[in-house]
């Protein structure tokens, strides 16, 4: 009975000392992450509406930079910046949530303006969304 007590408590001090780690583990920083692919986002929004789930095989999960047009600026509850760029549907685009966990050169877009950006692609619910997205 006293082995098992002991593994037992053996157990719970390396469980919790990994979850402290897991807690406390550095966010990656997206400034100095190289990007996976690089693509239009016309060509994103285009492979996600002809074959989604060969598109998820190829894009979720990874770090996509994408270019294109701005289409809507707006900011949400938390102040955080989301870009929507064209993709040639008139309903939808490409939502680009910039990261809340880096300090961003600026946070000011204007629609019709030209940008880069690199994010990590989530998939695509009516438009293809990107999170922790930075300015490349």
């Amino acid at each position: 009975m006293k082995k098992y007590l002991i593994y037992i408590l053996l157990l719970t001090v390396v469980g919790g000392a990994f979850g402290f780690y897991m807690y406390n583990k550095p966010h990656q920083n997206m400034t100095k992450v190289v990007a996976d692919l690089q693509l239009s986002a016309i060509q994103l929004f285009t492979e996600f509406e002809n074959d989604e789930s060969q598109a998820n095989v190829k894009y979720l999960d990874k770090v996509v930079e994408v270019s294109g047009v701005v289409k809507e600026v707006s900011t949400d509850e938390d102040g955080m910046t989301n870009l929507t760029l064209e993709s040639g549907s008139d309903m939808f685009g490409v939502v680009c949530q910039m990261d809340n966990l880096t300090e961003h050169s600026r946070t000011i877009f204007k629609e019709g303006e030209k940008v880069k950006i690199k994010g990590i692609c989530t998939g695509v619910l009516m438009d293809v969304v990107l999170v922790r997205c930075v300015e490349s």
